[in-house]
């Protein structure tokens, strides 16, 4: 099985937003590097790329920031909605969700949700969580979570004094999972770990988006960050991915997979419901990250996924 070893986030300015991950969310810096080149280039397919990534760690799982000095790629759309394929965010686990967000608040962080929600208790795989969506500097999509302990992993029931306590998936929207599933499922080896639908007017208030109604489908790595595909039952107007996007754009996060045998994994991708964004496995001439191949690719709503080699 893989495993889900970062969420790259592209930013416009690192400094602030290495303050906003520190100060705001208690993520610590792991590493800061300058990375450019021919291999880099084709790898994110943007031709005279220079780039600033600075990874961050919040209890065992890590984000990477990432800043294009050159070239600059679009912000994110201000109109943006929850249900958009453009979505993507990082579920923050707290301990005390009102805590940790009159904290936000102390920081004048952007809502999208309300208030924090506890999801309803006839909702029987999903009630008793508690949720938070908003807004990082630059716009992307961030959610404190609070798990009843009957619905929480072992590791997130451990007595602490700390309130943020690591990352427990990345979800991103689709427009239809059983689609995605030949990729993420059939290719990638994930496993389909549970189901269940989403609505109700305290998930709206999360959403912020009325009529909100979810088919969550969850999504079990070998290790790491879990993964979540959203596809909106209702509403059904969210905007696709948009056809021109690039690795430089604000909207495009990256998530990181290590795998077992890339090339192997390359004869399966070719009929699988995806696009290529760089050509085949690229060679990297440094050892930046921790990896020596890599593939960039699109899923079937436009998520970038990087496949990497250890």
């Amino acid at each position: 099985m893989p495993s889900i070893i970062s969420v790259g986030m592209i930013v416009s300015d690192i400094e602030r937003s290495v303050k906003f991950y520190e100060e705001v969310l208690s993520f610590k810096k792991t590493k800061d590097i300058e990375v450019w080149g021919e291999d880099w280039e084709k790898l994110l397919g943007v031709f005279g790329l220079r780039i600033k990534i600075v990874e961050m760690e919040l209890g065992d799982e890590k984000i990477s920031l990432i800043e294009y000095l050159t070239p600059q790629g679009r912000p994110i759309p201000i109109d943006s909605k929850s249900n958009d394929r453009i979505f993507q965010h990082i579920a923050i686990v707290v301990t005390d969700i009102d805590l940790a967000y009159q904290h936000l608040r102390k920081y004048k962080v952007k809502h999208t949700s309300t208030s924090p929600r506890q999801l309803p208790e006839w909702n029987k795989k999903l009630g008793g969580v508690k949720a938070f969506y908003f807004k990082d500097p630059d716009g992307h999509n961030l959610e404190l979570i609070q798990f009843p302990p009957d619905k929480a992993s072992d590791k997130w029931l451990q007595s602490t004094d700390k309130l943020f306590l690591g990352i427990d998936h990345s979800a991103v929207v689709v427009k239809d999972a059983e689609k995605s599933f030949s990729l993420y499922c059939d290719r990638l080896n994930f496993e389909l770990q549970l189901q269940a639908q989403n609505y109700g007017v305290e998930f709206e208030h999360i959403t912020c988006t009325f009529g909100s109604k979810v088919q969550v489908n969850s999504l079990k790595p070998a290790s790491g960050i879990g993964f979540e595909l959203l596809e909106y039952i209702a509403p059904t107007t969210g905007k696709e991915m948009p056809i021109d996007s690039q690795s430089n754009d604000l909207w495009c996060y990256q998530t990181v997979i290590a795998v077992s045998n890339l090339e192997s994994l390359v004869k399966e991708l070719e009929t699988a419901p995806c696009s290529f964004i760089s050509p085949g496995i690229i060679e990297m001439s440094k050892n930046d990250l921790g990896y020596k191949k890599a593939l960039s690719l699109r899923d079937l709503d436009g998520h970038i996924l990087h496949l990497i080699e250890e």
